[in-house]
């Protein structure tokens, strides 16, 4: 079976990723910090008939996070798509004034070089396979620098050029990337079938090759 590992899992945005894909098939990687939290997902989503295993590690600890990913493609098989979707802490939300290197470096490791560590743990399979995609979900300060959210302000940008520069150098090897903007919180964005027109969208995005970035809506109608 296929394979989604989801970075930065959890109860809303990721547990509607798993069902939608394990609908296809697929079998779920859960990968956040809390076990406990993980595998009750992971039993609500094995109720339901879908294949789940729960996988805890900290993506601002590389090892971690290798292991988790090696343990998922030792235990479910090969990793197909990679979902890299962990929500920013809300220290990575303060105002630019009160920004620090010290916290500037953390929303990096959380965001860009977790990212990094994360393809790099993943990319040598699904080269060899010549198919597989690595999707990043991020906010709107991804787009646009906001003053009032400067940790992600910074991180951001260098996640997505990371990102956009791994769907360039991978075109016609049959290994997608892509991003996916959401400029605001989900609940708030009143979309026709909620987080679940979310989830369809990310399944498109594996699904169909196409440009690097895709905006959910038009960036100025969010609401961050």
């Amino acid at each position: 079976m296929p394979v989604i590992a989801i970075i930065g899992a959890g109860p809303g945005l990721g547990a509607a990723v798993a069902r939608r894909f394990g609908r296809e098939g697929f079998s779920i990687a859960l990968i956040s910090r809390n076990q406990s939290k993980l595998d009750a997902m992971a039993a609500e989503l094995n109720a339901g008939g879908v294949i789940a295993r729960g996988y805890a590690a900290d993506v601002r600890v590389p090892t971690a996070l290798g292991e988790a990913l090696a343990r998922a493609a030792a235990e479910l098989g090969p990793i197909t798509a990679l979902q890299y979707s962990p929500l920013p802490a809300r220290e990575y939300l303060k105002p630019v004034l009160e920004m620090t290197p010290e916290l500037a470096l953390e929303a990096l490791q959380f965001s860009a070089l977790g990212l990094i560590h994360a393809v790099r743990a993943v990319l040598p399979a699904m080269r060899e396979a010549g198919e597989g995609s690595i999707i990043l979900i991020n906010g709107g300060t991804s787009v646009k620098a906001r003053a009032d959210f400067a940790g992600t302000s910074v991180a951001f940008p260098a996640e997505s050029a990371y990102g956009e520069m791994l769907h360039d150098a991978l075109e016609g090897e049959g290994v997608r990337v892509a991003q996916l903007v959401i400029p605001g919180s989900i609940p708030k964005l009143q979309l026709v079938n909620g987080i679940d027109d979310v989830a369809d969208r990310i399944w498109d995005l594996h699904a169909v090759a196409g440009p690097f970035r895709t905006m959910l809506i038009p960036l100025e109608d969010g609401r961050e």
